[in-house]
């Protein structure tokens, strides 16, 4: 049985980002990354969209706002460290009808709240900026910029390395026990005991914390598909860098947005529709498991009752590549549908409390020797390194009271 005075349950960015800096502050600490996959970042952090978030869209003084802002001059800093390619291109947030107005104008202020310096564009430099985009007014985001993820995950795991700490792949957790000295921690792989233990597990949260005992009954994990559509090589150039709609805050996500990956591909998306696979990354993956887990929710039931009309726009936008394409031109008029082929898809672990709720801020749960991350939205990957600073301390905190 191997021995260890850390395990991070979870091979995305935020499980490496913690053991890397578990081992920056204790350079002597046996440190070990469990993940039940055979590769880094398999679910989120392998399927994002890239962007290197500035932290327009978070509440003043929230975790998220915090993080992000941080997190984004972090993570920006060891891109330069590790020769890991970004571009900061910046973001133009668009109005196409003029009752988001008042939440263009909403927007604008929360930026400047977090820090940020939107500036709003005239059409000449809209056309500059831009050419063929359309809309009644827009800002500009210069902090905004995107980035290879998964290559910011192989950095990480190069750091852990280095550093002394060990990644276990294969590793799928299937049984833990605590005494009063460690948790004793059984794998596919074999048998470890660790004297603390993190968890992050992304899309299985909830599920690892009632493996351990610490199932939090007031929230669950619900999974939401987000599908893109990729541009072919010919419509490439319809887009610089990123536009995005004025989100509408009667839908919590963000709206179809087109991205300019670092490679220089492009692609408009995601939508958010419920997913019946909490990893499956086909529009029409089906999980038995997670099909009936995500039908038996009350919350997810009241989730949906609140949101019934724009989910169901949202379903049929998924379902009718004309609708989407008739979304996408509300910015770029000359998209047509011979542009786009059908995408990669990627799925989103958003928690829910009982009654319905989104859970908006990162969520992070203590017992005795584990700690539990149960929601780590969005921007943590673009935060990650800050989040994994505050996860080490709290479990270095922890294992010192």
């Amino acid at each position: 049985m191997d021995e260890f005075d850390f395990v991070v349950v979870g091979a995305g960015l935020v499980g490496l980002a913690t053991a890397m800096s578990l081992l920056e502050e204790r350079p002597d600490a046996r440190v070990a990354v469990v993940e039940k996959e055979a590769k880094l970042a398999a679910h989120q952090s392998g399927h994002n969209s890239g962007v290197l978030h500035a932290g327009l869209y978070y509440v003043p003084g929230s975790l998220k706002a915090q993080f992000c802002r941080e997190g984004r001059a972090a993570l920006i800093a060891f891109a330069d460290e590790h020769s890991i390619p970004y571009k900061l291109c910046g973001k133009l947030v668009v109005v196409a009808r003029s009752e988001e107005l008042g939440r263009y104008e909403a927007l604008m202020d929360r930026g400047r709240a977090n820090g940020l310096a939107p500036r709003e564009v005239e059409r000449d430099e809209l056309a500059e900026i831009e050419p063929n985009v359309q809309g009644i007014k827009a800002f500009h985001v210069a902090e905004t910029g995107v980035i290879d993820y998964r290559r910011v995950a192989d950095a990480y795991a190069g750091v852990i390395e280095q550093r002394g700490g060990s990644i276990l792949l294969g590793h799928a957790v299937r049984r833990v026990t605590r005494d009063e000295r460690a948790c004793t921690i059984e794998t596919d792989g074999g048998t470890l005991r660790a004297r603390r233990t993190v968890v992050c597990a992304g899309l299985q949260a909830d599920r690892l914390a009632a493996l351990t005992g610490d199932g939090d009954a007031g929230h669950s994990i619900v999974p939401f598909r987000g599908d893109y559509y990729t541009f072919r090589p010919h419509a490439r150039e319809l887009v610089r860098g990123l536009v995005y709609p004025v989100p509408d805050p009667a839908f919590p996500f963000l709206g179809v947005h087109f991205t300019r990956g670092v490679d220089g591909g492009l692609t408009a998306g995601p939508n958010a529709v419920p997913a019946f696979a909490r990893e499956g990354y086909r529009r029409f993956s089906a999980n038995p498991r997670d099909f009936f887990e995500l039908l038996g929710s009350s919350g997810f039931r009241r989730l949906a009752r609140t949101y019934a009309r724009t989910g169901a726009a949202e379903i049929w936008r998924d379902l009718v590549k004309p609708a989407f394409v008739a979304e996408m031109r509300r910015y770029i008029p000359a998209i047509e549908s011979r542009d786009v082929v059908f995408g990669p898809s990627g799925v989103r672990a958003q928690c829910l409390a009982r009654d319905g709720s989104l859970v908006d801020d990162f969520l992070v749960r203590e017992s005795p020797r584990v700690l539990h991350v149960l929601n780590a939205p969005s921007p943590a990957a673009t935060a990650s390194i800050v989040i994994g600073r505050h996860l080490a301390q709290r479990a270095l905190t922890q294992e010192s009271s």
